[in-house]
């Protein structure tokens, strides 16, 4: 029987560097989208879902960021403090480690989110994971359904839900979508220094231990002004 994660941990130490002059003097989670920090629009679902414990990294802005978190309600809320240095998509984990836990976990970034903005997604996740056949677990995005992202695509996904990176190909249907359930071991067993999580990843891959997820919303991903204005616009002009 599957099970719901009860930890997700809040990638928001980035310095956000594509969305100034917006992050001159703030961290890019707590940018405003159509009335909302943009951190909200994830922690809104994962509480909906049943996640009791939030592990939030913080780096740029780290007082703002920890100051906006501690006002959820209904989850507890834990700080891994990289004020010092930034330590990436890998080094975050492994420097949370402890905080983390050993069951697997949600890990989300905090510049992309889906509509209608529900636990759905989530719950797919949980049901689909299966630590027997996989160490991580993404939700994909359709590129041709989404807003705000201009690239080639990530991820190529195989009938029985492997994934395999886009590598040399000019393009791939799925983007991975910024959240994902993850075996907290793989990372604990790393030093807290700065990697990026493809050091991980590249492994699974290999092995047809990484598994991906179709998203059944409409994705949007805010990753610079223009894609901040463009997310506004269409939210506020479907009602979200």
């Amino acid at each position: 029987m599957a099970t719901m994660p009860d930890t997700a941990m809040i990638l928001a130490a980035g310095l956000g560097t594509r969305m100034r002059p917006l992050t001159d003097d703030t961290a890019k989670p707590l940018i405003e989208v159509a009335g909302k920090r943009l951190m909200d629009w994830q922690v809104k679902p994962l509480i909906e879902a049943g996640v009791k414990r939030l592990v939030v990294n913080t780096h740029w802005c780290a007082d703002q960021v920890e100051a906006h978190a501690k006002g959820y309600d209904d989850v507890e809320v834990l700080f891994s403090d990289e004020r010092d240095e930034v330590l990436e998509t890998g080094g975050a984990l492994a420097k949370a480690a402890p905080l983390l836990g050993e069951a697997p976990v949600f890990v989300v970034n905090t510049d992309a989110f889906w509509a209608p903005n529900d636990a759905g997604p989530l719950q797919a996740l949980a049901a689909a994971y299966d630590p027997a056949k996989m160490d991580e677990l993404l939700l994909l995005a359709d590129k041709e359904r989404c807003l705000g992202f201009g690239g080639a695509g990530d991820f190529f996904r195989a009938g029985d839900g492997t994934i395999s990176h886009r590598g040399e190909a000019s393009e791939a249907p799925w983007a991975y979508a910024g959240l994902r359930i993850v075996n907290p071991a793989l990372y604990a067993k790393f030093d807290p220094e700065p990697f990026s999580a493809f050091r991980i990843w590249s492994g699974l891959l290999e092995q047809g231990r990484m598994h991906g997820v179709p998203l059944e919303r409409f994705w949007l991903h805010v990753g610079d002004p223009q894609a901040l204005k463009d997310a506004n616009m269409w939210l506020w002009s479907h009602g979200k």
